[in-house]
């Protein structure tokens, strides 16, 4: 709980003392009820672990199930909508914003055969999951990756990538083990793919539409036929039709 007290005080700016994170940080109070019943959980005190989960859902609008394994230094900012499904592993030094899911992908068909089986998802050590971000399944977030805002993450993603968009497309890869970027976003300028893509298409009709306008330049000047040299003569037989 004292990693969980520093990576607030470290990584939020507005955090102005530990005071202050204790008693004003409904994140740091999710994360303190959901170790209490984690604890529980693992003692075989689950309806006590699901009780005490749902009241703090109640007081703060994050949901953990208690069988979650969360790693030290976790921080949540913000917070408000966040969910973590039953099977989900967290690493240390994970960053996550409001409104985002760490969920199944189809809970609700065959649930039975979906029970005691890992479903959600494993977010590796230095992790930042941006706001809105949906997780979803039995995927593995690779080392030191971000997770942009409003991202849907289906598949695995490996170490120090950040990915974007819907479904979730790889941007960069860089060092990212001591940089912390909120929201899940690089200090610099990220582009989105589609619209490379859409640059990339362009600058491809703006090189060949040059290539063309050369072209045309060399017919016209070494193939133009003064216009008085052009008659236009009926041929003889169409010449005695007329008669």
């Amino acid at each position: 709980m004292v990693s969980d007290l520093r990576a607030a005080k470290k990584r939020d700016p507005a955090a102005r003392s530990y005071i202050e994170i204790i008693f004003a940080y409904s994140g740091f109070h999710a994360t303190l009820v959901h170790r209490i019943c984690n604890f529980l959980w693992h003692i075989k005190l689950k309806f006590l672990a699901r009780f005490l989960s749902n009241i703090a859902r109640i007081l703060t609008s994050i949901e953990i199930h208690p069988a979650a394994i969360i790693d030290s230094g976790f921080f949540i900012d913000h917070g408000a909508g966040l969910v973590i499904g039953e099977t989900s592993k967290v690493g240390k030094n994970v960053t996550i914003y409001q409104q985002t899911t760490l969920g199944g992908l189809t809970p609700s068909l065959n649930s039975d055969s979906q029970r005691n089986t890992k479903r959600h998802p494993t977010i590796c050590d230095n992790v930042i999951v941006g706001s809105g971000a949906q997780i979803l399944g039995p995927v593995t977030i690779g080392k030191n990756s971000r997770i942009g805002a409003n991202a849907v993450v289906l598949k695995d993603i490996p170490e120090n990538f950040t990915y974007v968009g819907i479904p979730a497309r790889k941007i960069e890869s860089k060092n990212l083990t001591d940089e912390f970027n909120a929201y899940g976003i690089s200090k610099g300028k990220i582009d989105d793919p589609n619209k490379k893509s859409i640059n990339a298409l362009y600058k491809e009709i703006h090189t060949i539409t040059e290539k063309f306008e050369e072209l045309k330049k060399i017919v016209d000047a070494n193939y133009k036929v003064p216009n008085s040299n052009i008659k236009f003569r009926r041929q003889k037989g169409k010449q005695g039709k007329g008669k």
